[in-house]
């Protein structure tokens, strides 16, 4: 869907007006075309320790990586701030960091940089968790990261974006998923990720042969893929090399078969709440493609109303398709014996599930109790080598927020860092990243795709 006052005010006479009056200019956002440089511009990495040092040798070293450093991206990397160079990503690596007094040095050489920072440029902190038994100044230093990253991305502009990465205690920055989640922030994959912190639970996980094509080989059943969100993750994933299971109700029967068919996939007209739906999703998958790898739970209903006024039809309605029937799904595979090569359960819930939205009791229910589920879910997938994750959009441009008044649209397009509303793809890149082979460090976590509107805990 269009956002007509961002074109308005990028071009021509509109941005002079807007830059005169002081409206807001949200910059239009560079997304991800296979075959684009990882980045245009050189990259600037900050901090010290081997963790810094290893961070650098990543993002400059050659394809085949040595000494237990994964292959390089041959990228243009500093080491310490030029004058006047403006940098396509900073990184700022503070592992090592173990008392607020050493947040300075690093954090305001990244200052000095930020007014320079390239359109679409990105910066990226490195920091560990506090924990409950660490030393107070230990715990304030790193606690402090999260805090200084969320404010930084909120000044951002150009559609630059911040994020972290943080690192449980004995995973190292090579480690798969820590090493994915970097290339990931700093691509345009992430363009609509912002102000988020990516948490690293393991040492797990494996990078892929060709970063343009992680999925390969692998099989991805998606629900609720016949239009929006759903049918871009599908083209997303088969992008990304995966061969792709389009699951829809059979009314939609016409335009699921037009996705499948797109992405060279095959199509199972299917009501997810069925008893026997998680039965005959693994049963097309394995007969069909010799396999299942990836669950995509994108399925989803709205029935809103205010809770005063809430129907039980309604209630059930929407805990019955959004959340009992993932349950339902995720138990059948877990106990078929069959999902058990490196699986990914990826579903989609929403920030409506941790902030509340009024009017939607039902759906906050539902989506709130898909965060749940995924992290009571991913260690039963550990064994295996799999997780199960969740992704929460914010305001994206569909269909749904298409019908909303035009003003309470045009509100909640500004009200994140970014200043825009998100596309669908912005989801399905998200989605993409957590089915990767190379996510299996993460364990149960929710990645909000919102542009920093951080609301709720």
């Amino acid at each position: 869907m269009g956002d007509t006052y961002l074109d308005l005010v990028n071009r021509g006479p509109g941005a002079a007006i807007a830059a005169r009056l002081g409206l807001p200019r949200p910059a239009p956002l560079h997304r991800y075309r296979p075959g684009s440089p990882l980045l245009v511009g050189p990259a600037l990495v900050l901090g010290s320790g081997p963790d810094a040092d290893a961070a650098a040798r990543i993002l400059s070293g050659p394809p085949r990586g040595v000494d237990g450093v994964p292959d390089g991206w041959g990228l243009d990397v500093h080491r310490h701030a030029v004058p006047d160079e403006r940098y396509a990503a900073v990184l700022v690596v503070l592992t090592d960091v173990t008392h607020p007094d050493q947040l300075a040095a690093p954090v305001l050489e990244a200052a000095s940089t930020l007014k320079r920072l390239r359109p679409g440029g990105r910066v990226v902190t490195v920091s560990r968790p506090a924990l409950p038994d660490d030393a107070p100044a230990l715990a304030a230093a790193r606690q402090g990261v999260d805090g200084l990253l969320r404010s930084l991305a909120k000044e951002l502009r150009g559609g630059a974006t911040g994020n972290g990465i943080v690192l449980a205690e004995g995973v190292p920055v090579t480690a798969p998923s820590a090493v994915a989640a970097l290339r990931f922030l700093l691509s345009a994959r992430s363009a609509f990720v912002d102000g988020q912190l990516i948490d690293v639970d393991l040492d797990a996980g494996r990078l892929p042969d060709d970063w343009d094509r992680p999925l390969a080989g692998r099989v991805a059943v998606v629900t609720g893929a016949a239009r929006g969100i759903g049918a871009v993750v599908a083209d997303v994933l088969a992008r990304d090399g995966a061969t792709v299971v389009c699951v829809d109700v059979p009314a939609a029967g016409q335009a699921l078969a037009a996705v499948a068919n797109r992405v060279r996939g095959t199509a199972l007209q299917l009501d997810v709440t069925a008893p026997d739906a998680g039965e005959r999703l693994l049963e097309h998958a394995t007969s069909r493609h010799g396999g299942l790898h990836v669950m995509v739970h994108n399925a989803g209903i709205t029935r809103d109303k205010l809770l005063a006024n809430m129907t039980a039809d309604r209630w059930d309605a929407v805990l019955s398709v959004n959340l009992a029937a993932q349950l339902a799904i995720n138990e059948t595979l877990l106990t078929s014996g069959e999902f058990v090569d490196a699986p990914r359960i990826v579903a989609m819930a929403s920030t409506s599930g941790i902030a509340g939205n009024r009017g939607q009791t039902n759906y906050a229910a539902s989506k709130g109790g898909i965060i749940g589920a995924v992290r009571a879910t991913a260690p039963l997938l550990l064994p295996f080598g799999g997780t199960a994750n969740a992704v929460a959009p914010g305001f994206i441009e569909t269909e749904m927020t298409a019908r909303m008044p035009a003003l309470t649209r045009q509100v909640a397009r500004r009200l994140n860092s970014l200043q825009q509303g998100g596309q669908p793809v912005d989801v399905a890149e998200a989605v993409a990243f957590l089915a990767s082979p190379a996510a299996g460090g993460i364990v149960g976590r929710t990645l909000r795709v919102c542009g920093q509107n951080l609301v709720g805990r």
